[in-house]
């Protein structure tokens, strides 16, 4: 069963899947970059909790999904008042909250919920130092600090684009705070995005438990992966 509640940030209209019956045990899906809403992730994701007697609330990050073409950016500031509408809406069912994260959304989660009650934590190939990620897109690109503050904005050939004031965001604003729930991680030992070194560092700092599948890189899709994927969530959602 799929609804589709009308969630608000403001005047901004967040496209949104609820997944299952409403119930007590709300799970908050934040899917990655170039993802969306109802992926295979999140569907999958979606199967599973539903048996464990959860539901799940999913949606479009800005620039995402429904939201590809709409005049509002996928930056921290954005994505963080979207993650706390998000939540306003699932504390609307009086519900307990738990999250699941992929990628980058594990970043905007970390930023939007480190004072928020949170359930349990899943999180997926989770992008924890952003800072690293866009030097390495610079450094790629050899452009420098200083040419990226000149310009404000640098379209790459990739498809992606260096936001100066993105940038600085992110400089100001490293992981480093507390977070309350129980985390699990699900990460590939081939991840280019976030190193072995990094996330372990992450785990150990965050008392998670970390699951690491060797082959895997950082984008789940083949059948292993995907199954792998399954029943990692089975287990941690079955415990009590």
């Amino acid at each position: 069963m799929k609804e589709y509640p009308e969630i608000y940030n403001g005047n901004v209209r967040i496209p949104a899947v609820l997944w299952g019956e409403r119930c007590d045990q709300v799970l908050i899906a934040v899917h990655g970059d170039q993802s969306n809403k109802e992926d295979t992730i999140i569907e999958l994701l979606a199967k599973s909790a539903i048996q464990k007697g959860y539901c799940v609330l999913s949606f479009d990050l800005p620039e995402h999904g429904e939201r590809r073409n709409h005049d509002y950016a996928c930056n921290p500031p954005n994505c963080i008042s979207d993650l706390e509408a998000i939540y306003k809406s699932a504390m609307s069912l009086d519900a307990t909250i738990s999250l699941f994260a992929c990628s980058i959304g594990t970043y905007f989660s970390l930023l939007a919920y480190h004072r928020f009650s949170i359930q349990k934590s899943l999180f997926l190939s989770p992008v924890i130092n952003m800072e690293r990620v866009i030097q390495n897109m610079m450094t790629a690109f050899q452009i420098s600090e200083q040419q990226l503050q000149n310009k404000k904005r640098i379209p790459l050939p990739i498809g992606k684009t260096l936001d100066w004031d993105y940038y600085t965001f992110v400089k100001q604003h490293p992981i480093n705070f507390n977070w309350n729930s129980p985390v699990h991680i699900l990460y590939g030992a081939k991840d280019i995005l976030s190193s072995q070194e990094e996330i372990e560092g992450f785990a150990q700092k965050y008392n998670a438990n970390l699951t690491i599948l060797e082959n895997a890189e950082h984008y789940f899709h083949s059948t292993e992966e995907l199954s792998f994927f399954e029943r990692w969530v089975d287990e941690i959602l079955g415990e009590k």
